[in-house]
Order: structure tokens, then C-alpha cells, then sequence
């Protein structure tokens, strides 16, 4: 569990692990350099042999803080915990059975519920799909398709180090990029329960929906060196849709100029996927329509403008 601040989320997570079903389990904790009052409650938990915390340097750098503890652990298990997310108390015990009945699957993850900051579902929830993909779910993963949050993976210690841990090169994205590489390398089983409680208590800031674009195609080249075939194919789409939404990104604050370049350089990884051409479509289309929109506003303002005019 990396950790940086927020006490209020912090204890009842570390709560959530003390309340597992499943006694056995060892907690690393890498904090971020927080402050005081985090310093003190962390050093309270040390009383129990099982938890053990790495005082770090703040980095804000959440995958550089996971691969501390991830270095650390002495269990054959890794199961990857946020510090404001919970667990419900079968969680850790469900995973070791499910993984145990299927020794042919290196990694583990559970269903959710996204929650605020008061522990109450979203009105999303009741809408949105779930479905469990479980074996090779290494396309499910690059399309997206695969609901999957940190808090809900349990992997075999030596695979997650095998396949290089979390990329400290990006800070968004990170946990898809692992689960990608995880995914190319063993198949994985589900626990089709809602065993995990994610936190959602911030509003998403608009401005890093194209910094996690960016990050997505730095992951998707990555993969690209690994792969051949079909495979090699599903990401050449997948970058040139990518690139189409953070061509809109970027057009959405303004700069038209760049996101015609960005869209032109998708063309060459695109071009041959009906759904490339589709999001080419949208984007002409939708780009017509503000335009137009843009119009009729300053034609209306024009007319109210030689209204007063004559008066």
C-alpha cells in the first residue's frame, strides 16, 4: 500500500486489512514522505509484527512507491491495496481459494463498487456494466474492456516482478499498462463478487484526460515490441484511436492546429480499421456542428448587437 496524507481515508483501509477473514498476511506500507499525524498513526501499526513501513522520500510518484513495497514483500502473494479504498473482510481469503483452484493462472482480481468519500455507492453504479473476463484477457485489457482497479489484484509475487512491476516512466495509466504485461503472460482467474470498495472523493480534472492519452500510447508502443500477428494488429487500432481522442482532447482547449496533426499521424496505424474511420467521422462531424453552433451564437449576438444599434 503506498500512502501520502489523507488520514481520514488512510484508517479505515488499514482497518479493512486488520478485519480480513484470511490472518496471514504481511502489510507494506511505502509512504510518500506524508506528515506528522500520518507519521505517528503509521508508526502505532508497527506494534503488530505483521506490518512493516517504508519511509520514503516524497516522489508522488504512486508507481515508484508501489514497486518499494512490491521489493519488499516476502509473501509468495502480492495483493495491491490503495490507501483510501476498502476490502471487504472475505476479500484476501475468496482470492487465495480462487487462485489455489486454478494453479494455471498467475493473477487474481475481483469485482467493485465505486463509492464517495462517505462510503455510498455512486448513482453510476447501478448502470454500469460488469463483466468478468477471465484466462487470456489480454485483448479485453488493450480495448478496455476489462473493468479492473488496483485495489481488487492479487498476483503471484515472482510474476509481478518478473514482468517488470509498475512503469515509474507514467503516473496515469500505470495500473492498465501492468495489467497488460501481466495478461501477455499468464492467464487470469476472477472472483465474481464485489469484494472492494474504490473511492472516488475528487472530481476528475479535465486537463488530464490528454496526459493519460499520452501515457496510454507510450504503453501501447511498449507492448507493440512484444507481440506480433493479431495481436500486433489490435494495437496499431488501438493507437490510431487513441491518438483520435487526444486529437479532440487537444482541440477541445483550442489548439486545432495540433489536433490536425495528431489526427493526421494516426492515419498510418489506422487507416486500415473501420473503427478508426468511424472516430474520423465523429471527429469531422462533431467538429462541424461546434462550428456551427459557434455561428448561430454570434449570429444572435450580431442581431441583438444591431438591435441596439437602431435603437
Amino acid at each position: 500500500m503506498p500512502t501520502y496524507n489523507r488520514l481520514p481515508f488512510l484508517q479505515p483501509s488499514v482497518r479493512s486489512i486488520f478485519s480480513q477473514t484470511l490472518s496471514r498476511w504481511e502489510l507494506v506500507i511505502a509512504d510518500d514522505g506524508s506528515d506528522e499525524r500520518v507519521r505517528d498513526y503509521l508508526a502505532t501499526l508497527e506494534r503488530d509484527e505483521r506490518v512493516r513501513i517504508l519511509r520514503l522520500e516524497h516522489t508522488g510518484s504512486p508507481g515508484k512507491n508501489r514497486n518499494a513495497a512490491i521489493a519488499a514483500a516476502r509473501a509468495p502473494l502480492v495483493a495491491l491495496m490503495d490507501s483510501d479504498d476498502l476490502w471487504a473482510p472475505t476479500k484476501l481469503e475468496r482470492q487465495l481459494a480462487m487462485l489455489r483452484s486454478a494453479p494455471e493462472c498467475g493473477w487474481c482480481y475481483t469485482a467493485f463498487v465505486v463509492v464517495d468519500a462517505e462510503d455510498e455507492p455512486l448513482p453510476s453504479e447501478g448502470a454500469r456494466a460488469w463483466t468478468p473476463y477471465r484466462g487470456d484477457i489480454f485483448d479485453e485489457i488493450v480495448r478496455g474492456a476489462a473493468s479492473i482497479r488496483t485495489p481488487a489484484v492479487a498476483v503471484h509475487t515472482r510474476l509481478v516482478r518478473d514482468v517488470g512491476a509498475f512503469d515509474e516512466a507514467i503516473d496515469c495509466g500505470e495500473d492498465y499498462d501492468l495489467w497488460a504485461r501481466l495478461a501477455l503472460r499468464s492467464p487470469v482467474c476472477v472472483v465474481d463478487e464485489p469484494l472492494v470498495r474504490v473511492r472516488r472523493h475528487r472530481g476528475a480534472d479535465p486537463s488530464r484526460l490528454g496526459h493519460a492519452l499520452v501515457a496510454r500510447d507510450y504503453s501501447l508502443r511498449k507492448l507493440e515490441r512484444q507481440v506480433q500477428g493479431a495481436r500486433r494488429a489490435l494495437l496499431d487500432e488501438e493507437r490510431g484511436r487513441n491518438a483520435l481522442l487526444l486529437a479532440a482532447a487537444i482541440a477541445a482547449r483550442g489548439d486545432r492546429g495540433r489536433a490536425v496533426a495528431t489526427m493526421l499521424r494516426s492515419l498510418s496505424g489506422g487507416w486500415r480499421y473501420p473503427r478508426w474511420w468511424y472516430g474520423v467521422a465523429k471527429a469531422v462531424v462533431g467538429g462541424m456542428l461546434e462550428r456551427m453552433q459557434k455561428q448561430q451564437r454570434a449570429g444572435r449576438l450580431g442581431g441583438v448587437a444591431d438591435e441596439i444599434r437602431e435603437r
